[in-house]
């Protein structure tokens, strides 16, 4: 069977007007771990799901650590995610170097989606396959951040990339009216709740699975006192995770869930909604 013409090449639309290598390149961010992405006035969370290749090998990094005050969570591709983010850090390093001031995160993502979108334009490049929820705090605030491989970025209450998002989404919308005013600790649960509507149902979160990190006010600030070095951003997995995922309520029974008229993917009992199409978690990012 031929391929088709529209399929080898990212600069020819088909005739109804797609480009088939971007459309590619967002299937692999739909087949990554999940991941999620709360923010407050104050505050950002980010929460992800890792994936081990083998029983034989340690689990794999979902989240890195692009400068004080902002970070990053991805779903696709892993080479992927390493070459942006090294781009990333060159880019907080010159704002640095040049202005001696931490890179505004406004600015970040408007640099990253250019060099992602020429990728969906140059004759022998290809899309990025993989998607990142980007959170930080510059002086205008905490952000949150959906990068895709379309080069299209935008801010966001809340988010969630990967596997069986949309159960997670469909969590985080009974919640985004509040996520304004919530404290730290308050976005942390949010964001477990949500990591967790994207398991099977039935399943529970397992701390050696999964990465969670924090950023806060002052993370952009170069004064080195005990509050701004807390507040900036951090990665929190194992036994340092374990508090927070057994402060969490235990799913309840089906069954009785719907006997007692308790609101699915509420934190209280099975995941709410169905997985998406494409939903179906494949070893693409392994």
């Amino acid at each position: 069977m031929l391929r088709s013409t529209y399929d080898g090449d990212n600069t020819v639309f088909s005739p109804q007007g797609r480009l088939h290598q971007v459309e590619y390149a967002q299937e692999a961010v739909k087949q990554g771990s999940a991941v999620v992405g709360l923010r407050s006035a104050t505050h950002a969370v980010l929460a992800a799901l890792k994936r081990a290749p083998s029983e034989l090998a340690a689990h794999q990094n979902k989240m890195l650590r692009i400068d004080n005050h902002v970070g990053i969570a991805f779903a696709g591709l892993t080479s992927d995610a390493r070459v942006l983010s090294n781009y990333m850090r060159q880019l907080a390093l010159s704002s640095r170097l040049l202005y001696s001031r931490p890179l505004p995160l406004s600015r970040l993502i408007s640099q990253l989606a250019d060099r992602a979108q020429l990728n969906t334009m140059q004759y022998g490049k290809r899309p990025y396959g993989v998607g990142f929820l980007v959170a930080g705090v510059d002086a205008a605030g905490a952000h949150l951040y959906e990068f895709a491989p379309t080069g299209n970025c935008f801010e966001y209450y809340a988010m969630a990339l990967g596997a069986r998002s949309q159960s997670a989404k469909t969590y985080l919308e009974r919640k985004v009216e509040t996520l304004e005013a919530m404290s730290m600790e308050e976005l942390v649960m949010e964001a477990l709740y949500a990591l967790r509507d994207t398991l099977q149902q039935g399943k529970e979160l397992d701390a050696d699975a999964i990465s969670l990190s924090i950023v806060g006010p002052g993370a952009d600030s170069d004064v080195a006192t005990a509050a701004t070095r807390a507040e900036k951003f951090r990665i929190i997995e194992g036994d340092e995770l374990r508090p927070w995922i057994e402060r969490m309520t235990p799913r309840a029974n089906p069954a009785n869930a719907s006997a007692t008229g308790a609101v699915p993917g509420d934190g209280t009992d099975a995941p709410g909604g169905e997985a998406t199409v494409g939903d179906a978690a494949a070893p693409m990012e392994e």
